[in-house]
Order: structure tokens, then sequence, then C-alpha cells
């Protein structure tokens, strides 16, 4: 199979040309420390950066021992909302916001 650049979803490195997932990652080491510490941490980047596809490589990283005897389980959720839902929750969201602020009758 011919290597292609992706422009959506997971990078497979068999498949798609990219850097090293966790090559991305500042300091794998440390990322490793705070799982063996059972502690959390934030991978914060822009859109289409290789966020889970260093989420996948440290998985795999991790289950084949890096942490010792923890193992990882990668788990993608998606919600979506009815448009009557999102109306409600755009409603609290700015009566929610209001609460600092002098509340303004009839808001909520």
């Amino acid at each position: 199979m011919t290597r292609r650049f992706n422009t959506e979803g997971p990078v497979r490195p068999e498949r798609h040309y990219c850097i090293p997932p966790l090559a991305r990652l500042d300091d794998v080491d440390r990322v490793l420390e705070l799982v063996r510490d059972m502690r959390y941490f934030v991978l914060h980047a822009p859109r289409q950066t290789g966020k889970t596809s260093a989420l996948l490589a440290l998985r795999d990283l991790l289950n084949r021992g890096a942490a010792g005897d923890l193992h990882c389980v990668y788990v993608n959720i998606a919600a979506r909302s009815s448009p009557a839902e999102v109306r409600s929750t755009s409603r609290r969201s700015r009566c929610g916001s209001a609460i600092s602020r002098r509340p303004r009758r009839g808001t909520c």
C-alpha cells in the first residue's frame, strides 16, 4: 500500500506520512511519570495537530509496559443533542453568566 497524506482522523504511520506522534509531546517521560503517579494531565492544542494520534501512540506505549503494570484503554465518546436541548442549554448559559453581574429581569 502506498502511503499518503492524511487530512482527517488519526494518523496511521504505516498508511500515512507523519511526524512520529510521541515526538510532538514536549516531555513523554513527564507524562509517563504522571500516569505512574495516577495524576491528571491535559493535552491541549489546536485542531488537526495530532492530539488523537499522540494519545493513541501513548496508549500503545503504556500497553507495552512503559508505566509498569498499568494498561490503557482509549474511548472516544461523541454526544449529540436535540435542537430543543441546545436551546435549553444556551438559555441556561446566559442565566449563569448573569449571576456575576446584576441579573436582568425576564432573562431566565
